[in-house]
């Protein structure tokens, strides 16, 4: 067996710090998880954990990166979008990741920032990606509107955004209902798309945090 340089263990070493990071972030949250703890979960001292990543804040943008790719990964391999339903309650089984998400999507406002450059890769990706999808649906006949497919994939990602912050501050709140609410609304023929899922809807959460992601083509 060939002996791995220094680059890849130290590769090999940066990606199960960041499982083990997404894991206790997913566990306990934002505020409840500490670079101590992922160290000490990696058999690392804090120092040698800040030889990987300077920050708190510039490991949380790594694990929320590390999240969009693999469900960009798994969704290139479907042939249908990713499930907005499945994704949702995904979520709901990880606050943490939820909370994360939000909690750096605001953060991401200050420009120095180090999860500001991620999130403005993001959003435009993810805006073509849903506005493609509806894009086919009109073309399909399945939807009128005189809204830019463009306009209204902003519109979903807002509502799919905001509606996890409702989440986290009162779990009552139903996540999957308002994506479904607009997706009536826009409906060519409302009563027979009134039983119709939204599993066609491109997620918009994963690629988060989603927990949530979010996303998918």
């Amino acid at each position: 067996m060939a002996k791995r340089g220094p680059y890849e263990k130290g590769e090999a070493k940066r990606t199960e710090i960041l499982h083990a990071a997404l894991e206790i972030f997913a566990a306990e949250g934002y505020r409840g998880t500490s670079l101590r703890k992922v160290a000490a979960k990696c058999s690392l001292s804090l120092p040698g954990l800040m030889h990987y990543f300077s920050s708190k804040e510039d490991l949380l943008t790594q694990v929320l990166r590390m999240r969009d790719e693999t469900a960009r990964a798994r969704q290139s391999e479907r042939s249908n979008p990713e499930s907005y339903r499945e994704i949702i309650r995904e979520s709901a089984k990880t606050p943490g990741l939820v909370e994360l998400f939000v909690s750096m999507a605001a953060a991401a406002g200050d420009p120095e920032h180090p999860a500001h450059a991620h999130f403005a890769e993001r959003y435009p990706v993810l805006r073509e990606r849903v506005a493609a999808y509806l894009r086919q649906r009109m073309d399909e006949g399945r939807m009128t509107t005189r809204i830019p497919a463009e306009r209204l994939a902003v519109l979903l990602i807002a509502v799919a955004d905001g509606i996890q912050l409702q989440w986290l501050i009162d779990r009552s709140t139903d996540m999957e209902q308002p994506i479904d609410d607009i997706m009536r609304l826009l409906a060519l023929d409302p009563e027979n798309e009134e039983g119709r899922k939204t599993s066609e809807v491109p997620a918009t959460s994963e690629d988060s945090a989603n927990p949530a992601g979010r996303t998918g083509d």
